[in-house]
């Protein structure tokens, strides 16, 4: 049966600051906070222009429709669940997001068969309560370009990181706690090369 939506998360900078998306009533699905995002986007910069960026979870979007309305080049949302892409498809086309692509299936077996080197940004926000974050965090630094980062959202750190990968930045906001990760003597974000143009 399909669930109507519970509440709407907003996106919360860019073209579409203020733009609702609508969060349905799934089990596990438990949309990053604004404050969160907040802080995640102060972590980036503003300006994600021309980024490649995966959010292998997307569940309400939030995170790929917010990287997407920061100027990102190509934004891929990956999600299973086929209530909830209908859902992201109808964004989408409600905010002509022409960077943001759409795509079905499990996260862990898409992210085994990309090409490494993919992403200049993957998103990590498994479902809530599941074991996928430590099965997802050596896929994803595959895909990572050379100064690629990620996001983890996950109740603790996995154990063991990736090899090559630190721990840049960490916050918590109640019971949800956030990680961006970078390869080992990569450069800071503050002093990092801009992204190229598309």
């Amino acid at each position: 049966m399909r669930a109507g939506p519970a509440h709407e998360v907003r996106i919360i900078g860019g073209q579409w600051k203020r733009s609702k998306l609508p969060v349905a009533d799934r089990p596990g699905l438990r949309p990053t906070p604004d404050r969160v995002r907040e802080t995640l986007f102060n972590w980036l910069g503003q300006d994600l222009t021309g980024w490649r960026c995966l959010d292998a979870f997307a569940g309400s979007g939030a995170l790929g429709f917010e990287a997407a309305s920061r100027g990102a080049a190509d934004v891929l949302l990956l999600e299973r669940d086929a209530a909830l892409r209908a859902s992201l498809q109808a964004t989408r086309q409600r905010l002509n997001a022409a960077a943001l692509r759409i795509e079905g299936g499990d996260a862990i077996a898409w992210m085994s068969r990309a090409p490494a080197g993919s992403f200049d940004l993957v998103f990590l926000d498994p479902p809530f309560g599941t074991d996928l974050a430590e099965r997802a965090l050596p896929l994803a630094a595959r895909l990572c370009a050379a100064d690629g980062l990620i996001y983890l959202e996950a109740r603790q750190l996995p154990s063991a990181l990736p090899e090559g990968w630190e721990l840049q930045r960490q916050g918590r906001a109640g019971a949800v706690h956030f990680h961006l990760l970078r390869r080992a003597g990569a450069a800071t974000l503050a002093t990092s090369v801009p992204r190229s143009s598309p």
